[in-house]
């Protein structure tokens, strides 16, 4: 089980501290989350590289900070903010080519934005298509509350976009969701390029991994079933532990199973 470690655990920290906490930390794996459009500047990756480098810390993929507006961006009836959208993504696209990331993942549109299903897939399969010129998947998160947040919205979605549509697989969002995380995996392991993993409790839907009752060994016997050779990345908010060494702790629980 490849354990890595997302920089969004440590927000606010700036984002190239936060990289090099993943580092001092011992964790070899990371999914870098951008916090300021300053942070796509040229000198700006060289810095990220660096630590990368240093610490030789493989960064699996990057998070652009406008998913909370992607509704807006990519899926209005506004067609020409689709295509200005597009060049903006397109410094994440080569942002990834630059720290080495095989994916930048998107949370897609709100489910309460009225989107026209067959206008999304195709806006989608353009994001697809441009990340594909630069060597990146894009990748649509199961984010509650979204277009994506269901197993059978996802799977419509791959029977319409096809083979290059893929996902980044989020436990607790799953948990939000209202869908049991096992069966979930289960049902679309086959196209997962990341899992983004937490524990839970029955009072708590985000904790580090080892502290609650999920069945890590259980998602991990589903997942060598679909012949899932990706990672899997502690993604916690802030609030959600007190000290590192609950993370480095979850490594440790993490890379017995």
């Amino acid at each position: 089980m490849i354990t890595g470690l997302s920089t969004a655990c440590f927000y606010p920290m700036p984002t190239e501290k936060a990289l090099e906490k993943v580092g001092e930390l011992g964790f070899k794996t990371s999914e870098i989350f951008f916090n300021s459009p300053c942070e796509l500047n040229t000198d700006f990756l060289k810095e990220l590289k660096a630590i990368k480098d240093y610490y030789n810390i493989d960064i699996e993929t990057v998070h652009p900070l406008a998913s909370f507006i992607e509704s807006y961006m990519f899926f209005s009836e506004y067609e020409r903010r689709f295509y200005d959208s597009l060049e903006i993504y397109k410094k994440y696209f080569e942002a990834a080519n630059q720290l080495g990331a095989k994916a930048v993942v998107m949370h897609g549109a709100k489910s309460t934005v009225n989107t026209n299903f067959d206008m999304y897939c195709e806006r989608f399969s353009k994001l697809i298509n441009a990340g594909e010129s630069y060597g990146v998947t894009v990748a649509h998160e199961n984010v509650v509350k979204s277009v994506g947040e269901s197993p059978s919205a996802l799977q419509k979605m791959r029977d319409t976009i096809g083979y290059s549509f893929k996902i980044v697989f989020d436990i607790k969002q799953s948990l939000r969701s209202g869908y049991d995380p096992l069966e979930f995996a289960q049902s679309l392991g086959d196209i997962m390029v990341q899992i983004h993993i937490s524990d839970h409790n029955s009072t708590r839907d985000c904790i580090p991994p080892g502290e609650g009752v999920f069945d890590f060994k259980g998602l991990c016997d589903i997942m060598s079933g679909h012949g899932y050779s990706g990672n899997y990345i502690i993604e916690l908010y802030r609030s959600n532990f007190k000290n590192d060494n609950q993370l480095t702790g979850a490594y440790e629980y993490l890379k017995n199973i």
